[in-house]
């Protein structure tokens, strides 16, 4: 399946950061580490990649805007798009040498997204997305949300807020609410990745509170046109700018958004 010029513009951006990613991978205990405050963190290596994928983009697209975790704002010439950008989600797992995190890349059109690329570049899985043609693993899988329909055979994915975050307790709620009626929840540190999972099947559903747009921005279109749903927690919100969402597969998402709608 091959995508648009724009689409291809991302993944290329994509690989060439993920590329500087893993060689500072591989010496992640020499890695300079600054902190911006209770369990966030940022390094050398996510700034450079963002550096990358910047550059990249910039050169293909000058007009367009860009929003990203480690620089200000840009409103672009063209008002209508914009680059939404993370470029290392799971950056705790990456400082503590463990192989789950991503690039995540995307192009938001009049408020929507319209294109996704999310990168794994430890395991080289390459997701993307464009809407209306389907999501894709690697161009060659057609992505497909999970077809189970029981509860209690279902995995599901979050992320549990550290130390003092307003939504521990909610957080906690959830948990005791989703565990007795599940196969098992899992807390892999790397938003992006979890919501490409949900549109790979290999999660059935994934919900978490107080994330910005850059976490999820990508996998919002991954899970939409693999069959998935993807929604605000709550009635009224929306999913970038409150960044609280519940994503599951067709099959399950109404049961499952109830039961976290319910401990909210």
């Amino acid at each position: 399946m091959q995508g648009s010029a724009n689409l291809n513009v991302m993944i290329k951006a994509a690989r060439k950061a993920g590329r500087s990613l893993v060689k500072d991978f591989g010496e992640v205990e020499n890695l300079q580490v600054s902190s911006k405050g209770p369990g966030d963190f940022v390094s050398r290596a996510d700034r450079k990649a963002e550096e990358i994928i910047r550059e990249e983009l910039t050169e293909a697209r000058p007009n367009y805007g860009w929003l990203a975790e480690e620089s200000e704002p840009v409103e672009g010439k063209d008002p209508t798009r914009r680059w939404i950008v993370d470029p290392l989600d799971g950056t705790t797992n990456f400082l503590h040498g463990m192989p789950h995190w991503a690039v995540s890349i995307a192009l938001e059109h009049k408020g929507e997204v319209t294109s996704a690329v999310v990168y794994d570049p430890v395991k080289d899985e390459l997701f993307w997305a464009e809407k209306g043609t389907g999501a894709w693993l690697d161009g060659r899988v057609r992505l497909r949300v999970s077809g189970r329909t029981s509860m209690i055979e279902t995995v599901h994915a979050t992320g549990l807020p550290f130390a003092g975050n307003k939504y521990l307790p909610a957080a906690l709620r959830d948990l005791g609410r989703i565990l007795p009626v599940c196969a098992g929840v899992r807390r892999w540190g790397a938003a992006s990745l979890d919501l490409a999972y949900v549109a790979a099947g290999r999660y059935d559903g994934y919900w978490e509170r107080g994330l910005k747009p850059w976490d999820i921005a990508a996998g919002i279109l991954l899970v939409r046109e693999a069959g998935g749903f993807c929604e605000p927690i709550r009635e009224g919100q929306t999913l970038l700018e409150d960044g609280h969402v519940v994503a599951g597969s067709s099959a399950i998402f109404e049961k499952f958004a109830k039961i976290i709608r319910t401990s909210d």
